[in-house]
């Protein structure tokens, strides 16, 4: 399918010859004058690509392009200027932007990044949806055994027999695809397909075209009949990620699927009957979302045939050992080397961090790590800098009271918690102690 390109560009005789231009490479063009203008478009209108010059009458491009990326985060955006400067180039890229390129000295690139940027838009759009078989993955799979992962897992045992739908909350990169996929592959369903797809990855046409599927002709482009992910989920499972994301409208229609397992395709007019179990997840606080009217109250309580929660990585830093070691094992295959080790300091630093973006960030830290690597160990200089910067500064923040506090809940734990004894090792009187250990606020 040729990709659209959204031209905004308020010099009308440019922004015709261009527009006429990339027309002739195959592209589909919608054409605006203005930001305002742009972000209507876009909102309306399955947009691939946007082409924006940089100064328009109401705003900037680069300054565009952040808020733009966060509403549509695989459109690609490529800035055109007349007044290049390396300050705005670093921005516009820092904000999201695939490139910015000044017009005159750089109109021969314009065409081979349309078709650079058409092939990454396709591709992450492909990873969106996930179709598989049958369920890969099972609950003995995930890995940890902290206390707050295996209560996780033993909730996730409990329903997955069930036909229950399931609610799967927790921050972005705590592995909600691969509980959703380990609860159906322990499913009575386990045979039959396991779909996930990414709601915040497509417009809301598009959603609902994946979701429910057309008819030939229901829309410009639609020229043969599409099954929808529902039809293609029959007697299996559906995946929704990012639930929180879904168009309003569209959750009307899918709380008719989760009531009486019918919906109408685009352009069709008999009714499709699906047998579905859901499975949403969202990083979102749904009630937050429903009184700001966002979420359906209906759709959430049909949803949330049960809960799970997901813990983040830093509720669960005992388990970074061993998830390190299965990430390193399978990067090791990947590849086709040797599994690197991990310095014993490294670890520490490891543990130490704070995972905004958890298991996701850790795999990402730890597969550049073994780019940095020149041997089979990884050092704690080959970590990111900003992780090795924060030993320093947890170094230069101790204090002789921290050092302290430490050394006298080392030696309570030691004696496990006999007070006289502690006193005596410690080599202070029993009072003293007693008032370090309210002083310290450590556990009598």
């Amino acid at each position: 399918m040729a990709a659209t390109i959204l031209l905004i560009d308020d010099e009308e005789s440019l922004r015709k010859l261009l527009s006429r231009i990339i027309q002739l490479e195959g592209f589909t063009v919608i054409e605006a004058a203005t930001l305002k203008a742009g972000w209507k478009i876009a909102e309306k209108e399955n947009i691939d690509i946007v082409l924006c010059d940089v100064k328009l009458p109401d705003g900037n491009g680069v300054e565009f392009v952040a808020p733009f990326k966060l509403k549509f985060p695989l459109t690609e955006i490529i800035l055109l200027t007349a007044y290049g400067n390396i300050t705005d180039g670093v921005t516009a890229i820092k904000n999201g932007a695939l490139d910015y390129i000044t017009k005159g000295d750089d109109n021969d690139r314009i065409i081979p990044l349309l078709h650079q940027a058409k092939e990454k838009v396709a591709l992450q759009r492909k990873k969106s949806v996930q179709i598989v078989s049958k369920g890969k993955y099972s609950l003995q799979n995930i890995t940890g055994n902290s206390e707050v992962i295996n209560s996780a897992i033993l909730l996730a045992r409990k329903i997955a027999p069930t036909n229950i739908h399931v609610l799967l909350l927790g921050e972005t990169g705590t592995g909600k695809e691969v509980f959703a996929n380990a609860i159906h592959a322990e499913s009575k369903r386990s045979i039959e397909p396991f779909i996930a797809i990414n709601c915040s990855a497509f417009t809301k046409d598009l959603l609902e075209s994946e979701l429910f599927g057309h008819k030939s002709g229901a829309y410009t482009g639609a020229v043969k009949d599409k099954k929808g992910l529902l039809e293609l989920a029959n007697k299996g499972t559906l995946f929704l990620d990012e639930m929180g994301e879904m168009n309003i409208e569209l959750q009307a229609k899918l709380l008719r699927v989760l009531e009486n397992g019918e919906f109408i395709k685009l352009g069709d007019e008999k009714i499709t009957k699906v047998d579905v179990r859901f499975i949403a997840a969202t990083n979102k606080s749904l009630t937050d979302e429903i009184s700001k009217g966002n979420f359906r109250e209906d759709l959430y309580y049909r949803l949330n045939g049960f809960t799970i929660h997901l813990p983040s990585l830093n509720s669960r830093i005992e388990d970074i050992p061993e998830l390190a070691s299965i990430i390193l094992q399978n990067y090791a295959i990947k590849e086709n080397i040797a599994t690197p080790k991990i310095h014993q300091q490294t670890l520490v630093l490891l543990q130490q961090h704070v995972w905004k973006g958890n298991i996701r960030e850790l795999k990402n830290v730890l597969e550049r790590s073994c780019i940095m690597c020149d041997g089979n160990i990884i050092l704690p200089e080959h970590l990111p800098y900003d992780i090795q910067k924060e030993q320093h500064d947890t170094l230069n923040k101790l204090s002789l009271s921290s050092v302290e506090k430490n050394h006298i809940q080392k030696v309570l734990e030691y004696t496990k918690g006999n007070k006289t004894k502690t006193a005596e090792l410690l080599g202070i009187g029993l009072t003293t102690l007693y008032r370090k250990i309210e002083e310290y606020h450590l556990p009598i």
